[in-house]
């Protein structure tokens, strides 16, 4: 292999591993509806998620609507916006046509 060959591969690796870490967490969405919505939102995080399809919930997220939407089913509830992309995640996952059911 040449030299610039190895550097393509291993710049394309740390890419990957990066991306990989950078992502939210569904189990991080999980524990901050939880601890910072739950009371507001006076249901269960699997009620919450259940409000939308995974469909549903993508074109909120992409749209830029995810503090919107959850200040809507949670009467005024505020979350920052670092922290939504974990809910995202969280609502995306246990989605009502997802199949899965949140501990919650």
């Amino acid at each position: 292999m040449t030299k610039f060959t190895k550097l393509a591969l291993a710049a394309l690796l740390g890419m990957a591993v990066m991306t990989t870490t950078a992502s939210a967490d569904a189990t991080k969405g999980q524990k901050l509806y939880a601890k910072k919505l739950k009371e507001a939102c006076g249901m269960s995080g699997a009620d919450f998620a259940g409000k939308h399809t995974q469909d549903e919930w993508k074109e909120i997220f992409d749209a830029g609507k995810m503090g919107e939407e959850i200040g809507t089913i949670c009467k005024g509830a505020e979350l920052k916006e670092k922290l939504q992309s974990h809910v995202y995640d969280f609502a995306y996952e246990y989605a009502n046509d997802s199949g899965n059911v949140p501990s919650c």
